[in-house]
């Protein structure tokens, strides 16, 4: 398996602060627990332009008992909505419970599979997108190798070709590495530590993996060492050289980005090196334990020629 998110089972109330103007999270969640407030927030978005006015939106939501519609739009307000002089808007939360509402992430229920492009590095079939449990992955047909299997809401099926589909999971994984490299967690915002380790645990099937940790509520993306350099100006330069373009190539279908077969490791001090050959020529990278690349060298297989930067 090439990489993997990890959303590990933890003590919220440890994790997460409890500011005093805050509200708990299990009030927040029965806060939701009504049919008409789902169907508040729902005409809210639906809405052409915002703030909306209280007797437009009880009109858009279809209920006539004015003093019932403003107790359960009450209860929103503050947390998910709030109001203004000239109506209600959305607060983020709010806006975040209808993203989730449309992209299916509490509600639908898939399971598919489809061919993408690609051949396994390992016996050279061929390879397939499967949708399982809120997650997508790359696999092969015959050998069941992994090539990476990510989280990707159900709506994001919706409306396209399996081609769209797996373009569409490539800028995903793309966009959730870059974040998590950032120090940012792609699931709540928090601190992200990253780490270079060996993969003792067999979590990948590799001899080493990076591992991004949210400090904040441990959400964690796991990856060979090459993910990372997708959009590094080098390697990017590289592959362009070579008439490749690195922005629209899948990443499952380049053997340094999701195996290790071409990374070595060393742990005391805490360098990686990745191996890229393309035609005739060999670009190295060496990475920090933060995944920063601190040397790169290309050179000509067949004369020795090299350039290398620091």
């Amino acid at each position: 398996m090439s990489g993997s998110e990890q959303t590990p089972e933890t003590d919220l109330s440890a994790a997460v602060p409890d500011p005093e103007d805050g509200l708990p999270p299990a009030e927040a969640f029965a806060l939701l627990g009504n049919e008409t407030r789902i169907d508040i927030l729902q005409a809210l978005w639906r809405a052409p332009e915002q703030p909306v006015a209280f007797s437009a939106l009880r009109k858009r939501v279809g209920m006539r008992d004015s003093a019932q519609f403003n107790y359960h739009l009450s209860k929103l307000t503050d947390h998910f909505v709030r109001s203004t002089d000239d109506g209600y808007e959305f607060q983020y939360a709010g806006e975040k419970v209808v993203r989730a509402i449309l992209a299916g992430t509490f509600t639908d229920r898939v399971s598919l599979e489809f061919p993408v492009a690609g051949e396994c590095f390992d016996c050279g079939a061929a390879l397939e997108g499967r949708y399982s449990d809120e997650r997508l992955g790359v696999r092969c047909s015959a050998c069941e190798t992994t090539y990476g299997r990510y989280a990707f809401p159900p709506g994001g099926l919706r409306d396209r070709t399996d081609a769209e589909v797996a373009s569409a999971f490539d800028q995903r994984v793309r966009h959730l590495h870059c974040l998590a490299a950032d120090g940012v967690c792609p699931e709540c915002g928090g601190r992200v530590a990253t780490d270079i380790t060996p993969d003792d645990e067999d979590r990948l099937d590799l001899d080493v993996r990076v591992d991004h940790t949210c400090e904040q509520c441990q959400h964690t993306i796991s990856s060979p060492v090459g993910l990372s350099l997708l959009d590094d100006s080098t390697v990017v330069a590289f592959h362009a050289d070579h008439g490749v373009d690195l922005t629209s190539t899948e990443h499952w279908t380049l053997s340094w980005c999701v195996t290790d077969e071409t990374t070595s490791y060393d742990p005391g001090r805490d360098r990686a090196v990745v191996g890229i050959t393309l035609d005739d020529e060999t670009l190295t990278v060496t990475l920090d334990g933060d995944l920063r690349v601190v040397d790169t060298d290309r050179r000509c297989d067949s004369d020795g020629d090299h350039t290398a930067t620091a």
